[in-house]
């Protein structure tokens, strides 16, 4: 039994929009195309695949099973049209780059801008999301390489290679009142408003990690989903945070921020390029990588 592409991106596209008509839409095909096809694809397996609902189409059990191997199967097919294409070319090709917050922020827009001017035939695009849905993303195939900042890891066929520290510092405002003191004692921060990231970066999680090995619990008066908005309450009041370094160099450029080591701190963080050892190099991608080793500061 051979299940052809084509059935495989109709499951996908089906679970997404949930119509025929998009899906043929999509796909660029007539509804009774696509109608043929999820029948087909049913007698093939022998199992029930799609049911209809107040005008929807819905997977089954069974199909949502095939829907996970889907998504991956389609993936890898694309993956494997672009690499083949731009292979040994140079001169053209894409790139599908994930990044976390600060990295993809504060790093990469003056590294993509270079690259796009050495190569304007090779096109370039850039997601942001947290380390954790970077990693999976690269594990699915979905993108062809990630820049995340987070803790030592080993995630295999994750392969990934240190592009610099990312410095946790502790930022206050110039005139906060710690700031007058000499040297700074992690029970001090207990005595401050703590605004405090979103439970799913890897900021906050080390911040949980500092606090119990201090022994010591932070007055989380905010929680945040933005490090913009997190420096611009800090600049504004008796607030402190935990950010990268990277992410308030302008500010403290300009004596807006104020910026201390982390008080008894044995976490470190880096930066990482990292891509999956399944996916087949080609020079676009070793390319940008050598880029990324060449510009990015150590």
């Amino acid at each position: 039994m051979n299940i052809n592409l084509l059935k495989l991106q109709i499951v996908e596209l089906l679970e997404r929009h949930k119509k025929i008509t998009a899906v043929a839409e999509a796909l660029g095909l007539k509804q009774p195309t696509i109608t043929f096809h999820m029948k087909s694809l049913e007698q093939e397996l022998g199992v029930s695949l799609f049911e209809h609902r107040s005008g929807k189409v819905h997977l089954t059990e069974a199909g949502k099973s095939l829907f996970h191997y889907s998504v991956k199967i389609n993936s890898l097919a694309q993956e494997a049209a672009r690499v083949v294409k731009e292979f040994d070319q140079l001169g053209r090709g894409s790139l599908k780059i994930g990044a976390s917050y600060v990295p993809g922020t504060y790093m990469l827009p003056r590294i993509l801008s270079e690259f796009a001017r050495a190569y304007p035939r090779i096109s370039l695009s850039l997601m942001i999301r947290t380390a954790p849905v970077i990693k999976e993303l690269i594990l699915n195939h979905e993108i062809d390489l990630g820049i995340i900042s987070c803790e030592p890891f080993q995630l295999p066929p994750l392969l990934s290679e240190t592009l610099c520290e990312d410095e946790l510092v502790l930022i206050m405002s110039p005139q906060h009142g710690l700031a007058r003191q000499p040297q700074l004692y992690p029970d001090q921060l207990e005595q401050v408003p703590f605004l405090l990231h979103s439970p799913e970066s890897s900021t906050r999680q080390l911040t949980a990690k500092w606090a119990q090995s201090n022994r010591i619990e932070l007055r989380g008066q905010m929680e945040f989903d933005s490090l913009e908005a997190i420096k611009q309450t800090v600049m504004l009041g008796e607030g402190v945070s935990f950010v990268s370094r990277l992410a308030v160099r302008k500010e403290v450029e300009r004596g807006e921020l104020l910026v201390r080591q982390i008080p008894q701190n044995s976490y470190n963080r880096y930066v990482y390029v990292a891509f999956n050892e399944d996916r087949s190099q080609s020079a676009v991608l070793d390319e940008f990588i050598g880029h990324l080793r060449r510009e990015v500061p150590e």
